[in-house]
C-alpha cells in the first residue's frame, strides 16, 4: 500500500513542508526546498531550477505545470518594494531539481531517494480503487489532524471541541452537529462516513490551518479559531468558485470500518491462497 512507502527520518523534512492545494494535490515551495537542499543563496538554487525545467521540456512536458511561479512583491522599508522570486513545484519538478542538484551534498542524494518513493507511491495510488483510495485518504486525514491538534496546542489552544468546530463551520456553513443531523448520521461519524472528495477537502482544511497558523505565528486561541473559521471558508469558496458540489450535499458513504474490515478480509484470503 502507498501509505507503507511514506519515507521516515531523515525523509520527514521533506513531508513537513509539503503542502496541499485546493485540488488535493501536494506540492512545495522551491524557498523552502533550497534550505533543506543545503543551498545557501538563491542565485545558486536558481540554476538547479532552471535546469530542472529544461530537463523538464526536454522531455515532452509543459513546464508551466511542474513548476508555477509564485513570486511576489515585498516592501523591504521605506515604500520600497522588491521582488521575492519563488516557485511552486510539483512531485515530478522536486525529483528533477533533486537529480540536477549538487550530488556531492548528502541532503541531494536523500531528496532523490524521497522523491523517487513519492513517485512510486503516486503510481500505486492511481492504480488503487475508489475504496482503496477513500482509506488511504482517510488515513492521511488522520495524520494531519494530528499534526494539526499539536500545532494549535503550541498557539494557545486548550477548547478543541470549539477549534475543530469552527474549521467544520468554515468549510460546511454550519455547525458539525448540524451538519450529522443533515447527513442523517451519528455523532462523530462525519469523517468516517465521508468519500474521498469529502475528505480531500477537509485534508486540505486541515494542512493548510496548520501552515497558517505556524506561518503567522497565532499564539491566542481566539486568533486560532477564528484562523480555522477562515481557512475552512477560503475551501469552501473555492468550491463555489470552481462549480463543484459543496460537501454538506455530498451524500454520506459507508463507514470506514466496513471498508477496512473488507479489506482485512480480503487480504487473509490472499495469504491462504499463497501458501497453499
Amino acid at each position: 500500500m502507498p501509505h507503507e512507502l511514506l519515507p521516515s527520518s531523515p525523509h520527514k523534512d521533506f513531508e513537513s513542508i509539503k503542502k496541499i492545494d485546493e485540488n488535493g494535490i501536494e506540492y512545495w515551495t522551491a524557498r523552502e526546498l533550497m534550505s533543506l537542499l543545503d543551498y545557501a543563496q538563491w542565485r545558486n538554487f536558481a540554476e538547479v531550477i532552471a535546469k530542472a525545467a529544461r530537463a523538464c521540456i526536454q522531455s515532452g512536458q509543459a513546464v508551466d505545470n511542474h513548476f508555477a511561479d509564485i513570486s511576489k512583491m515585498v516592501s523591504i522599508g521605506s515604500n520600497t518594494m522588491r521582488k521575492v522570486d519563488d516557485y511552486k513545484l510539483d512531485r515530478y519538478a522536486c525529483y528533477l531539481i533533486a537529480q540536477n542538484g549538487d550530488p556531492s551534498k548528502t541532503e541531494i542524494a536523500l531528496a532523490q531517494t524521497y522523491f523517487a518513493l513519492q513517485t512510486r507511491k503516486q503510481e500505486l495510488f492511481e492504480e488503487m480503487s475508489l475504496n482503496e483510495k477513500r482509506l488511504f485518504i482517510r488515513d492521511e486525514v488522520s495524520n494531519q489532524n494530528k499534526k494539526l491538534a499539536k500545532t494549535a496546542r503550541q498557539a494557545g489552544v486548550t477548547h478543541f471541541g470549539v477549534f475543530n468546530d469552527a474549521g467544520y463551520s468554515g468549510l460546511y456553513g454550519m455547525p458539525l452537529g448540524d451538519v450529522e443531523i443533515r447527513k442523517g448520521i451519528k455523532k462523530g461519524e462525519l469523517l468516517d462516513r465521508s468519500g474521498s472528495t469529502e475528505l480531500a477537502a477537509n485534508l486540505f482544511r486541515i494542512t493548510q490551518t496548520d501552515s497558517k497558523l505556524k506561518k503567522d505565528e497565532v499564539d491566542s486561541e481566539r486568533d486560532a479559531i477564528n484562523t480555522h473559521n477562515m481557512v475552512g471558508g477560503k475551501v469552501r469558496q473555492t468550491i463555489k468558485d470552481i462549480g463543484g458540489i459543496l460537501p454538506e450535499n455530498l451524500p454520506p458513504e459507508r463507514h470506514i470500518k466496513e471498508l477496512k474490515k473488507e479489506k482485512k478480509k480480503l487480504e487473509k484470503e490472499n495469504n491462504k491462497k499463497l501458501e497453499r
